[in-house]
């Protein structure tokens, strides 16, 4: 959509220019993390310009978030963790938005419920641009002054980082909305071929185990829960080369894998029953009997080459059992990751994961950029961690329990935010993310 002009938006020349008289150099050394801080800020924005209003305040479902909650939530973030504590004399735009868009801080005071977040549909859209507009400035007077405080530095990469998360939610989201409107809405669309073509062969790449370093432990930015840094004993194990494919998966479909008990953990086919689950989410059956799949660029054929999307673990899991392997357990994911650096840390630019491509890369490909891959392993803390202090620790410690980690990176998620020792996490019955697989088993 267009955003509201004047004072209502932020203009373009407040975020990706330097600052005007008065403020002409960042101090401090704070000149890259500004431009990084003000770039991500704008790049939300780009993202939410194909969308109407009507599109940005709709919720799809209890789990998915409005594109405006998503724009105005990344704002209270910096004015409550960063602009409050940090920059004197800062006014709150609007007390109100404490409660309308705050997440989970539970020390932060009460908020609105998350399955009726669709229902603000005030504040209006100009509003909160005028709020992203409001809190931008601020931040530039914060970070134009000359006040030397390490922790300032760290909650800004905090907060650059947390609205990167949103922006790959918010495409996330976006799809969920679309796939869920009867027009079949494309969010994304330019004219492309679909590639029709079968996967390359499945082949596999051993690793002889052992004690391996696990975390984060180098220079950089990382999440907390991606520390401290430790060994992990793994078992000799190989790796397949891709992911698992849409043309896999309809073998398995049609080998009554949705269908077949023995192949589910209870919970999965409790699941399974009670939610229909006959396929990937949004995958569709074609008039000619074939499948289609919506996408952000609208409803296409399911490619068959291209990575399998939108399953949920105890699909992922079902999947490796009737093909006779397993899932990688994350240690294992993050060994490969690290032993075979040539495979970029990257994201593929596109808005639907890409078929692997034959090449002289050794060791698994499409680590990256592709999809989200589903681990065995459960989200727990690492040995020795501990949540920081003060209300920004709810940010990860308070969810390792009962979720399934995910590594890698996405086809939507922003170039800069993926790594190896990156950890992320769903609820095993989650799908709407862009969320597949690889297999693993033992090493013969």
């Amino acid at each position: 959509m267009e955003h509201p002009a004047a004072d209502t938006a932020p203009p373009s020349e407040n975020i990706a220019s330097p600052p005007q008289s008065g403020e002409e150099e960042l101090s401090n050394g704070r000149d890259a993390l500004a431009a990084r801080l003000f770039e991500t800020r704008r790049h939300s924005l780009v993202l939410a310009e194909p969308l109407s209003a009507e599109d940005m305040v709709v919720q799809a479902f209890d789990d998915a978030s409005p594109t405006k909650w998503h724009l105005a939530h990344v704002t209270w973030f910096f004015e409550n963790f960063i602009l409050k504590p940090h920059l004197a004399g800062y006014r709150v735009f609007d007390e109100a938005f404490n409660y309308c868009f705050n997440s989970y801080y539970e020390s932060l005071g009460p908020r609105h419920p998350r399955p009726k977040r669709g229902l603000l549909t005030r504040p209006a859209s100009e509003r909160v641009f005028a709020y992203r507009s409001y809190v931008d400035k601020a931040l530039q007077r914060l970070l134009s002054s000359d006040v030397s405080n390490g922790e300032i530095e760290q909650l800004i990469e905090i907060g650059i980082n947390h609205e990167q998360q949103h922006q790959e939610l918010l495409l996330t989201d976006i799809l969920a909305l679309f796939a869920a409107n009867p027009l079949r809405p494309a969010y994304h669309a330019k004219p492309f071929a679909i590639d029709l073509a079968e996967p390359e062969p499945l082949t596999w790449t051993e690793y002889p185990g052992g004690i391996v370093g696990i975390g984060h432990t180098a220079e950089g930015y990382c999440w907390d829960n991606e520390r401290p840094g430790h060994d992990a004993l793994v078992q000799p194990f190989k790796l397949a080369n891709r992911l698992a494919t849409n043309a896999e998966w309809l073998a398995f479909m049609e080998d009554g894998g949705y269908s077949t008990p023995a192949l589910w953990l209870a919970d999965g086919w409790s699941t399974v029953n009670r939610e229909g689950w006959e396929s990937p989410l949004y995958w569709e059956k074609s008039t000619d009997g074939g499948w289609s799949q919506m996408s952000l660029q609208g409803l296409l054929p399911v490619a068959p080459a291209e990575p399998v999307t939108h399953v949920s673990y105890y699909e992922a899991d079902a999947f490796a059992r009737w093909a006779g392997k397993r899932l990688p357990t994350e240690f294992e994911w993050e060994a490969s990751a690290r032993a075979h650096s040539a495979e970029a840390e990257k994201s593929s630019g596109v808005l639907r994961p890409q078929r692997s491509e034959t090449s002289t890369l050794k060791g698994p490909k499409q680590l990256f950029g592709q999809v989200w891959q589903w681990t065995a392993s459960a989200y727990l803390p690492y040995p020795g961690y501990r949540p920081p202090a003060g209300a920004i620790g709810e940010y990860n410690g308070k969810f390792m329990v009962g979720q399934h980690v995910l590594r890698g990176s996405s086809c939507v998620t922003p170039p800069g935010h993926s790594r190896a020792t990156y950890r992320n996490f769903f609820y095993p019955h989650q799908r709407w993310q862009f969320l597949g697989l690889r297999l693993a088993a033992e090493a013969e």
